[in-house]
């Protein structure tokens, strides 16, 4: 399939981001009353898991669903949580489930919320969320100098 749109701009990736950031906020804070037991990682160990859920990634099997998905999807940000993100969930359940968190999105949410405290504390997972993200999100495309965004 040839995607014919143009990349998503600045603002309109921020809106995906915004929006997505939103929605894992809502599933975070309802699990949160949830009585589920949650792994407890080191900081080692989370090194450890989020180094092979980005191997994970790199998988041929995987690296092409992801850019089946990502082909279907064509840059269209509803079509990107639709398509997209249930794979990727899919690729990092594969590897978090042998960890202790549950084989559903829950526990990828939390696995989320676990390195995403961590990445304060340690450059290493840090540098590594930003690697996963960079896998999972669309590249930023920056308007042209001047700011104006060209009339298609």
């Amino acid at each position: 399939m040839v995607c014919r749109k143009k990349p998503p701009t600045v603002p309109v990736l921020r809106q995906f981001h915004s929006s997505v950031a939103s929605l894992v906020i809502v599933l975070v804070r309802d699990m949160a009353s949830a009585p589920a037991q949650q792994p407890t990682l080191t900081v080692e160990q989370t090194r450890v898991v989020l180094s092979e859920v980005i191997q994970a990634f790199s998988v041929p099997e995987n690296a092409a669903r992801m850019e089946e998905a990502r082909e279907s999807a064509c840059n269209d940000m509803g079509k990107m949580l639709q398509l997209v993100l249930p794979v990727a969930t899919q690729i990092q359940q594969e590897v978090i489930k042998a960890y202790g968190f549950n084989n559903e999105g829950e526990g990828v949410l939390k696995f989320a919320r676990l390195v995403k405290m961590y990445e304060t504390q340690d450059p290493e997972i840090a540098a590594m969320s930003a690697k996963l993200k960079s896998l999972l999100l669309p590249p930023l495309s920056t308007p042209p100098i001047g700011g104006a965004i060209p009339a298609s």
